[in-house]
């Protein structure tokens, strides 16, 4: 069975090996199986004829028989076209031709009936169809009741005359052969239990429907078909991880409780309480951790993170907290510190920047184990950076850092490898989250610390410069400091957009009694650091920057976010911007600056920042409006190549085929049942080319 759907397509009667080349080269279709799953995109209704009067161009594509009553040219030249009037019992409409004229002229005869299939248009306040589709009424084709199926395709392979309808018919053909020899690839107790369609019907349906009820049926079926052997493989990939890589069992809690009665600044929220929990029970079960923190920015996931330090210093081990940049990992470094001084914990901060002589002193101290805790950047990676004995990885913004680049860090112990923490401020979406990091256990703190308040955003148009200067002002003279970002470094001659450059002098020239810094991705890292402190030190009142801002810097006073050309940023980097602000106790604002003509997934994502400040909520809107591939980056972005899924639409299929795959390896976890014994052959098949982007040790 399997090597009939690896036949090569050149063997499909009327393909041949010229047609079966085009098809690979143009659509990756190699092989039988590669030809059944290349699914219709759209369908177009062909279960219903209209009647004439019935027709108005709202309609999508729609279905009418009539007879031919004129047939005529019109206009000369690259005007020239052909138009016929079809007529009913309840009117006519007027068919039209620009391309093709000689041979349409010659296949139609007047006065005889035909079936046409198009697209109603309004022209000149006249109903036409252009271009239609027609063909000679028969018995066979007055009953014809069917949805029919559009394929996808190129402009070359139309070219060889390989369109929709021609792949349709390959499709007929194959069908025919394969699905005799086509077996089921779920278990019957998963189709009963979620009544799902068997396979071969579902495939019938999916390529030729008969109604929209039974093309419904199908997709759900071989929806969740797809999304279940992606769980089933991935928690198969937990459970083999657990049994392989035992981990530092930490039963003491000693450390953390005096944390919690003598030093803790603040009241933990209910989330960052129940992520500690988490942790624990990972970290004292004597197997690895392999947990994914998400939280917003400013959630408080710094101190969930020196909680689980204290549990491995406690068990006798070293911690270490790698940061994608030198500014965050300074960050890190100085928040972390007044912990450890008030625990007696020895920390360092290693970088790029750190001194010859600085280093000798951090590699003794780790090696001989009296250094608890290590901050830094890549500079973590060195060979000669060793550790006695690591317990903990932290590693924060993992999406920054390469797959292999985090590997180094646990490969650093000689025994057991170190429990890993992965933290991320980018809300990622739950069904993508389930996709993606499936065989990760995932933390998310959902709520803010008390005290902090919501972010005020708001949308204002250019016109309304004047009235945000005094806005500016204003903030200033209570003591605030605030961001200006734009979009764009030098000015382009493709683009409308104000350059940094000229941003920066207008500010300049619009508050002079006010210091203004400048950051941008291209400056000198010394220069960098110092407009940065100087904003730091509220010695500048105005920092005009790029997006180099997003990610890492911590200035409580700064209290005014400005995003000009809002229109021209993603959802996640305008959430990234406004978290930059709100670190303090002070009202924070948010106020994108856009142009007034907006398209509408620009404004989409500016009423969406409006409307809420939930970044999970926002990482929802923006996987429907770019989809997973987008979202992920051209990094990742073929990690999910899925076939009839869309991780935007599909979350509920997705939830549901989680759950069956859950059910399935709680009762057989090693599928050797004879009901799953298909089950286990089809996820040794997909093991070679399954990538595990999750897996982060």
């Amino acid at each position: 069975m399997a090597n009939f759907f690896d036949t090569g397509i050149e063997f499909i009667k009327g393909v041949g090996p010229q047609k079966a080349s085009l098809l690979e080269k143009e659509l990756n279709i190699r092989t039988f199986g590669d030809l059944l799953t290349h699914y219709p995109f759209r369908y177009e209704d062909r279960t219903r004829f209209y009647s004439i009067k019935d027709l108005n161009e709202s309609l999508p594509y729609v279905q009418i028989k009539g007879t031919l009553k004129a047939l005529y040219t019109l206009g000369g030249g690259k005007r020239k076209r052909l138009v016929g009037y079809i007529v009913d019992e309840s009117g006519e409409i007027e068919l039209v031709w620009f391309k093709g004229i000689n041979w349409v002229t010659k296949k139609l005869k007047i006065g005889l009936e035909y079936v046409v299939f198009g697209k109603p248009t309004l022209f000149a306040k006249k109903l036409n169809i252009a271009h239609p589709e027609i063909e000679v009424l028969t018995e066979t084709s007055s009953k014809i009741s069917y949805l029919q199926p559009v394929y996808p395709t190129t402009e070359k392979l139309k070219s060889k005359f390989l369109d929709s309808k021609a792949i349709s018919k390959i499709q007929i053909t194959l069908l025919k052969a394969a699905l005799p020899k086509m077996g089921e690839s779920l278990p019957s107790g998963l189709l009963n239990h979620y009544g799902l369609m068997p396979k071969k019907k579902a495939l019938r349906h999916i390529h030729f429907p008969s109604n929209q009820n039974m093309l419904s049926k199908a997709l759900y079926r071989l929806k969740f078909e797809e999304l279940f052997f992606i769980q089933m493989k991935l928690l198969m990939m937990k459970v083999s991880r657990m049994e392989k890589f035992k981990g530092h069992a930490f039963n003491s809690a000693e450390l953390v409780t005096e944390f919690y009665e003598k030093h803790l600044p603040f009241e933990l929220t209910r989330a960052q309480k129940r992520v500690v929990k988490e942790a624990y029970r990972d970290m004292r079960s004597g197997h690895q951790m392999n947990r994914l923190l998400q939280g917003d920015v400013g959630s408080g996931k710094t101190i969930v993170a020196f909680l689980c330090m204290l549990l491995a210093i406690n068990g006798g081990t070293q911690t270490a907290l790698m940061a994608p940049t030198e500014i965050l990992a300074n960050q890190h470094y100085k928040g972390l510190r007044t912990f450890a001084k008030k625990m007696n914990l020895r920390i360092a901060l290693l970088t790029g920047a750190t001194n010859t002589k600085d280093r000798k002193v951090i590699h003794q101290y780790l090696a001989n184990g009296d250094l608890h805790i290590l901050v830094g950047t890549h500079a973590l990676l060195e060979d000669v950076v060793q550790f006695k004995n690591l317990g903990l990885a932290v590693i924060d913004e993992q999406h920054r850092f390469g797959v292999a680049q985090r590997s180094r860090l646990w490969e650093k112990n000689a025994v057991l490898i170190p429990h890993v923490l992965v933290m991320t401020a980018t809300p990622i979406p739950r069904t993508l989250a389930m996709a993606l990091y499936g065989d990760l256990d995932i933390s998310v703190i959902d709520e803010l610390p008390a005290g902090r308040k919501p972010i005020i955003t708001r949308h204002q148009y250019d016109s309304n410069r004047l009235e945000l200067f005094g806005f500016i002002r204003k903030q200033i003279g209570e003591g605030r400091q605030v961001y200006i970002v734009y979009p764009l470094i030098e000015e382009s001659e493709k683009s409308d957009l104000k350059d940094l450059m000229d941003g920066y002098e207008s500010v300049r020239r619009a508050f002079p009694e006010f210091q203004v810094s400048i950051l941008y991705g291209k400056m000198k890292s010394d220069a960098k650091d110092f407009e940065m402190s100087r904003f730091q030190k509220g010695e500048t009142q105005i920092m005009v920057a790029t997006t180099v801002i997003e990610v890492g810097v911590d200035i409580p006073n700064a209290s005014v976010m400005i995003i000009e050309n809002a229109e021209r940023f993603g959802l996640a980097q305008l959430h990234q911007l406004r978290g930059r602000v709100g670190r303090g106790a002070d009202q924070s604002y948010c106020i994108l600056m856009t142009r007034y003509e907006l398209g509408q997934d620009a404004r989409t994502r500016i009423d969406t920042m409006v409307r809420t400040n939930d970044g999970f909520e926002i990482a929802d809107v923006d996987l429907q409006l770019r989809g997973p591939g987008d979202l992920l980056g051209t990094q990742q972005s073929g990690l999910l190549d899925l076939t009839v899924a869309d991780l935007s639409k599909d979350g509920k299929i997705l939830q549901v085929a989680r759950e069956a795959a859950i059910a399935i390896l709680k009762k057989d976890p090693e599928l050797k049942s004879g009901e799953n014994e298909y089950l286990n052959q089809k996820l040794k098949s997909i093991s070679e080319t399954f990538v595990n982007w999750s897996r982060v040790s």
